[in-house]
């Protein structure tokens, strides 16, 4: 079951790729929530396991975005979820000020924060680690130029111009996690027509992204997603891998 939290923190948090305007201009990010449903399939099941909803808000000089997580009615009873990612992020040039990621799944609690300061072209990121009953760990993390976290490096991944990229075009940033610094990579697939739970069908960017440590590593499995084409490049589905099936995330359109 940790596996398939983990995924769907990696599938819930790619959802910011694709929730922004594409210029990054302060003016054109608007006060936003988009809803999702989070399904696990394996053959013929297809299961409704969890809710995540995604929120934006502009004040003065930072915009505060949130995504919350959490399990549905019939799944409680065998893992009970309430996760939350949060970020505030400078306006001016969209860097990440900070970051907090709390997470509560089944018996075990965590909360992860980033402080981010600014040298340069250097990018310094103090972590904090907290867990009931263990010490606080602190450390360091650096990078050359901007780096992120779960949440705000898909603002950044958000200006990037799929409509103009070639199949196989790789983007890559640093992202601080916790306690460890991970590399994203965002790969165009295509353009291709994918299918929502009402039946519906929607031409998208198939975009894939892979985390690694150490340039090399997997920390998870690659997760797909599919964004709409349409000038507002709304996430339409996010699909993961587990050992056992997979999780999607649809996008839930307010009726």
């Amino acid at each position: 079951m940790k596996n398939f939290l983990t995924t769907i923190g990696y599938a819930v948090a790619a959802l910011l790729a694709i929730a922004l305007p594409m210029n990054g201009k302060a003016a054109e990010l608007a006060n936003e929530d988009l809803n999702y449903e989070i399904v696990y399939h394996w053959g013929l099941i297809w299961k409704h396991a969890a809710s995540a909803t995604l929120s934006l808000r502009s004040a003065d000089s930072v915009y505060h975005t949130k995504l919350t997580a959490r399990t549905v009615s019939w799944a409680e009873s065998f893992y009970r979820v309430r996760d939350t990612l949060s970020c505030t992020i400078a306006k001016e040039g969209l860097r990440p000020l900070h970051y907090v990621k709390s997470s509560h799944e089944g018996g075990y609690e965590e909360i992860d924060e980033v402080r981010y300061t600014y040298n340069d072209f250097t990018t310094t990121g103090h972590c904090t680690r907290r867990r009931p009953g263990k010490p606080v760990q602190t450390q360091e993390l650096t990078a050359q130029g901007t780096a992120y976290d779960m949440l705000s490096v898909f603002y950044f991944l958000r200006k990037l111009n799929f409509a103009g990229m070639r199949p196989g075009t790789v983007y890559k940033s640093t992202v601080f996690s916790g306690k460890k610094k991970e590399t994203v990579s965002v790969r165009l697939v295509g353009t291709e027509d994918v299918k929502l739970r009402d039946k519906s069908k929607h031409r998208a960017f198939h975009v894939q992204f892979t985390f690694t440590q150490d340039g090399a590593t997997k920390s998870s499995d690659d997760i797909d997603t599919w964004i709409s084409t349409d000038p507002q490049r709304i996430p339409l589905m996010i699909r993961g891998r587990l050992p056992i099936g997979e999780i999607r995330v649809y996008y839930k359109p307010s009726k």
